[in-house]
């Protein structure tokens, strides 16, 4: 179990200059994390190289990105599909795991069984594809990174949901199912469903990152030995803390799926700083994305930043607007106090505390802990005027500015392997 590591201070800025080169490893997407670090990058004059995952032809097949679909990409952009995972990728026989899960019924998935001797071998193409495709992405990379530059590399690959229409179904019945609909997650995860979910999300989320500092050895050795640095940032997330009742306290959302994943992903970057790789994984505070939807209750905690804004906010004018902007979106009769206290009172729950124990993480959840969770998300839904414009939403994007900031001037020389943000310095950074 890692250590949990809080950064606290705002960090002072790095060295990076213009001419110093940002390498997005894995495809940049509307509404996450990543924006954050792009935007303070592009603030320091940084050059922004930017990646694909590539797309899937209906036979299945990866291909890169065609004219139309590269139109609007800015440049430098490297066209070479980094898609990780192996749900897609044929065995000998042309089968691949998402082949052998399409027939499964919702009525008989905790009892299907699988060729894990193909799934093995489908496992050890898709890492041959993925590698191969990492090496041809690097060699492209070297003409894109001028002499004397430095060089950060942000590890964007995470998920890993197998595409094939059984596993949504039971996705929402396990993060979003009440009464007779519930499947529990350790049921799930105990099936062989879930255990090649599992082996999937580690490939994608983890051993990406093992294989992007692996194959950019020789190139990361070469721009060092002329005396320029070079590091590697990854998003983790392992719970965070968070104001409740006036106390920075960590706590998490329960059931993390990926949990494992990125647990595998930490103890890779502790191994990598251990040979003097320059790395970090940066725990960041839940925030609301496109791919967070399924886990409804995820954003619960999130409420309480408007805490952390008004005690620690590093720019009170800013700080001002976040919350007025909050305010226009409640219903009139509701105050952002009666959202502090209600999130106060979730949070403090002896249901949701015994779900937030550091170090059981990732704890499986229980339906009578989910069905409270999803209640409560439900509650502060109600609280607003439009269910569809949430103040998570203006919350979220503070959070991943502020990470944004925190893992550019960290990453230049990092604090530790693994290190969480959370919301004091992500107010502190506002």
């Amino acid at each position: 179990m890692t250590q949990l590591f809080p950064l606290r201070e705002k960090p002072a800025l790095s060295p990076y200059k213009k001419g110093d080169v940002l390498v997005l490893f894995g495809e940049l997407f509307s509404r996450g994390y990543a924006n954050g670090l792009v935007e303070e990058a592009e603030r320091r004059g940084m050059t922004i190289v930017r990646a694909t995952v590539g797309r899937r032809e209906k036979d299945g097949s990866l291909r890169a990105l065609n004219a139309e679909e590269t139109a609007t990409i800015p440049q430098p952009f490297i066209n070479i599909p980094l898609e990780a995972g192996f749900d897609m990728e044929p065995d000998a026989h042309g089968m691949t795991p998402c082949d052998q899960l399409k027939d499964i019924k919702l009525s008989d998935w905790d009892h299907a069984q699988l060729n894990w001797t193909s799934i093995d071998e489908s496992e050890k193409n898709g890492i041959a594809r993925f590698k191969k495709n990492t090496e041809l992405f690097i060699k492209e990379l070297e003409k894109h990174i001028p002499a004397g530059a430095n060089v950060l590399f942000a590890h964007l690959m995470a998920g890993g949901v197998p595409r094939t229409k059984i596993i949504m179904p039971l996705l929402n019945r396990a993060f979003k199912g009440t009464g007779d609909r519930h499947i529990s997650t350790q049921a799930l995860l105990d099936s062989q469903i879930g255990q090649f979910c599992l082996r999937n999300f580690k490939e994608v989320t983890a051993e990406t990152f093992r294989h992007l500092i692996e194959i950019s050895a020789p190139l990361r050795k070469k721009i060092e030995a002329q005396g320029n640095n070079v590091s590697y940032t990854a998003y983790g997330y392992h719970g965070t803390e968070v104001l409740i009742r006036d106390q920075y306290l960590w706590q998490t959302y329960t059931c993390y799926f990926q949990g494992w994943a990125k647990m595998a992903l930490e103890q890779h970057a502790e191994k990598f700083a251990q040979q003097g790789v320059r790395c970090c994984v940066y725990n960041c505070p839940e925030i609301l994305t496109n791919s967070s939807s399924v886990f409804q209750g995820v954003e619960v905690s999130l409420y309480s930043l408007v805490s952390a804004i008004e005690k620690d906010a590093g720019d009170k004018k800013y700080a001002e607007q976040v919350l007025a902007q909050c305010k226009d979106l409640l219903k009139d009769d509701v105050t952002l106090a009666q959202i502090k206290k209600f999130t106060d009172a979730y949070l403090t729950n002896d249901l949701t505390l015994a779900f937030s124990k550091y170090d059981k993480w990732p704890q499986h959840s229980r339906q009578d802990q989910m069905e409270y969770m999803l209640a409560s998300s439900d509650t502060l839904f109600e609280m607003h005027k439009d269910q569809k414009n949430l103040i998570t939403a203006v919350l979220s994007e503070v959070v991943f500015k502020s990470c944004g900031y925190v893992m550019l001037h960290d990453s230049w020389k990092p604090k530790a392997p693994v290190s969480w943000i959370g919301h004091d310095l992500v107010a502190r950074c506002m």
